[in-house]
């Protein structure tokens, strides 16, 4: 009884803390003609409800693609569509065609608010929750703590509540970590159709979709697939299967209403990648401009190659040796060089590496809390943008002494705690000095912060050269990239020199 009091009160600290955040002004307000992402999602509703379903994603008198187009799976259209009814039953004006464009009221901005904590309250966080309770080998506070930490990451708050942009991210990421906890608790069908649900609610989850399906495709192979493998891989192909016709069943009446979405949610068009992003192609560009330089086809298959190619160890290690810690990791790892590598990637995309981070955080305690603040750290543009200093500042620093007063960070820097000792025996062969590895790590941290709290000052007090706009926030960028390289090394250590991953895990019950 005293764990669920705790949780009471971490799940009500953690609401307290987005609401809070959600009251400070959000992305575009009072600017015309577009108002920024908050109208976005309010526009979604009015025109899912005002409409027909097939018109929902095709450009029309009525429909505007170029005036916040659809452009998220059906699951999202629903999702608007139901909001919507609720709209209407409180105010129709909220969502009258065409005359409700740009609509700001004290009203409407409290319901969208409420929308996000109820999404959170109905699908996020019960799956943190029943994640840290699941957690074996750590105490009922280590289980509380680690709850209280993933609740209060300041990423995912700042974005849905304060910048209000790619609102409900926690609902395609909650379903996600329900598909998480319904694979490694071996109810492999229950999983499957949780993730399927992330990825008909936002299609970036793409970006966990190959650990997922090594994951599966790995125990159906232990199984035997001439026994219970074949069953189990027939059951998952149904499951999947269904899933996405349900979803996509009023949209598969034709071939050109089918192409339509998949264009709309694929938009290739859009170039390599938007803003300042912190992955390396934004960061490369400013060396090389590869948008003006290679074709954009090119550009494509680039991308493509790297991607495919910085995920492969890791997903042929989880397939062969299919493990719940090595399907955590692999999570992290694939989700890293998707946003590291792919095509089209958002600075917001980094919130799906987050979150498996967050997953291992009671096991990697100082990397994985490293990771979440520079993660958060790489949106700095963004969230400067909307006005956010403040919130960003005070939850930052909240997460920060949560992890370190939880977990005992600075204490937890040692080559077993780090997971790295087989990695570094195996160096030692060859180099018999190689003893300093965590000392590196703690310095490599300690430059890491200075240099984020320098360039957060700079970049709120000073104003950059004119003929360098963008100095500040291309900075930002480039040092956050060498970050997540680093991350992605990291991890990929871990996955490919764990060879007891079956045994030796914190296992989820």
């Amino acid at each position: 009884m005293e764990k669920w009091h705790l949780m009471t009160i971490v799940v009500l600290i953690g609401l307290t803390v987005r609401w809070t955040v959600s009251l400070n002004s959000y992305s575009g307000a009072g600017k015309p003609p577009m108002f920024g992402d908050y109208e976005a999602q309010r526009h979604w509703q009015e025109i899912t409800f005002n409409l027909p379903i097939k018109q929902w994603y095709f450009n029309s008198s009525d429909n505007n693609l170029q005036y916040w187009g659809l452009d998220y799976p059906p699951l999202t259209a629903y999702h608007s569509l139901l909001c919507a009814y609720v709209a209407k039953f409180i105010n129709p004006d909220w969502i009258a065609l065409h005359t409700s464009r740009g609509y700001e009221s004290q009203a409407h901005k409290l319901f969208m608010r409420t929308t996000v904590l109820i999404a959170d309250l109905l699908i996020y966080i019960p799956a943190v929750v029943l994640y840290c309770c699941c957690l074996k080998e750590i105490s009922t506070k280590k289980k509380v703590a680690n709850a209280l930490c993933i609740l209060l990451y300041p990423g995912l708050i700042l974005i849905d509540y304060g910048h209000f942009q790619n609102i409900y991210n926690s609902v395609s990421l909650g379903f996600a970590l329900w598909g998480v906890l319904g694979v490694s608790c071996d109810w492999d069908l229950l999983g499957s159709l949780a993730f399927c649900l992330a990825i008909n609610y936002k299609q970036m989850e793409l970006y966990h979709s190959l650990p997922f399906f090594c994951f599966l495709l790995g125990k159906c192979f232990k199984k035997g697939l001439k026994g219970k493998g074949f069953v189990l891989l027939i059951k998952l192909a149904c499951t999947v299967v269904a899933s996405f016709i349900l979803c996509w069943l009023p949209f598969c009446t034709e071939r050109e209403q089918t192409l339509q979405v998949l264009r709309r949610l694929f938009p290739v068009d859009r170039g390599l990648f938007e803003d300042k992003v912190a992955n390396i192609w934004c960061s490369f560009s400013i060396f090389l401009k590869i948008k003006e330089i290679l074709p954009h086809h090119f550009q494509i298959i680039i991308s493509f190659c790297f991607t495919f190619l910085s995920l492969l160890p890791a997903c042929v290690k989880l397939t062969l040796q299919p493990s719940s810690k090595g399907f955590r990791f692999t999570l992290v790892s694939c989700a890293l060089s998707f946003f590291l590598f792919s095509f089209q990637v958002h600075e917001k995309s980094i919130l799906l590496v987050s979150l498996p981070v967050c997953l291992v955080l009671s096991e990697i305690p100082f990397m994985s809390t490293w990771f979440l603040l520079v993660s958060t750290f790489s949106m700095l543009p963004l969230l400067l943008k909307d006005e956010l200093l403040m919130p960003l500042v005070v939850t930052t620093i909240a997460f920060f002494i949560a992890c370190a007063t939880s977990f005992s960070i600075f204490e937890k820097t040692s080559e077993e705690e780090l997971q790295l000792k087989s990695f570094s025996l195996s160096v030692r062969k060859y180099l018999p000095c190689f003893t300093f590895l965590s000392r590196i790590i703690q310095y490599l941290f300690l430059i890491s912060v200075i240099t984020m709290v320098l360039l957060t000052l700079i970049t709120v007090t000073l104003d950059p050269p004119q003929k360098l706009p963008d100095l500040f926030s291309v900075l930002v960028c480039f040092v956050s990239c060498l970050h997540f390289l680093f991350f992605l090394v990291y991890f990929n250590i871990i996955i490919m020199w764990d060879s007891k991953s079956g045994r030796n895990q914190k296992k989820i019950n």
